[in-house]
């Protein structure tokens, strides 16, 4: 497993990008920090709660094997660091894992209306039958 975090500054806050790779598959989580955040703030965050994490669903990704010379490693993560924002594979999960939530919020919702109607017809039943009980 190969997990990456990439933290930037998307206007009006700090956000930071978790991406995880398992047996060839992205998943994604978005953060917002807020206030830009400190080195020992972003270590303190993933050791409490980079379990607590909602990843997106995997999405089929290729893996890149990069060679072992520490210049080209070197060379790759000043690259990284000059880049801003996350890659496509990263936005697409995140893409779909709103819709998901965007889903499971109108389902939920729709239910709440269900019931509070049901609820509203059994009142209104009840006071029928208050009105003609004595008569």
């Amino acid at each position: 497993m190969e997990s990456k975090l990439t933290v930037y500054f998307d206007d009006p806050f700090w956000v930071g990008v978790f991406e995880r790779i398992e047996d060839s598959k992205l998943s994604v989580c978005m953060v917002t920090f807020g206030a830009e955040p400190k080195d020992y703030e972003v270590w303190e965050f993933v050791l409490q709660h980079y379990h607590e994490l909602e990843f997106s669903p995997a999405v089929e990704t290729g893996i890149k094997h990069t060679a072992d010379n520490p210049k080209r490693r070197q060379r790759n993560a000043r690259k990284q660091l000059e880049r801003t924002g996350i890659g496509t594979k990263s936005q697409q999960a995140l893409q779909m894992q709103l819709e998901q939530n965007k889903q499971e919020r109108k389902l939920k919702s729709r239910d709440q209306k269900l019931a509070e109607e049901e609820r509203l017809f059994a009142l209104k039943q009840q006071k029928k039958k208050e009105k003609h009980r004595g008569r």
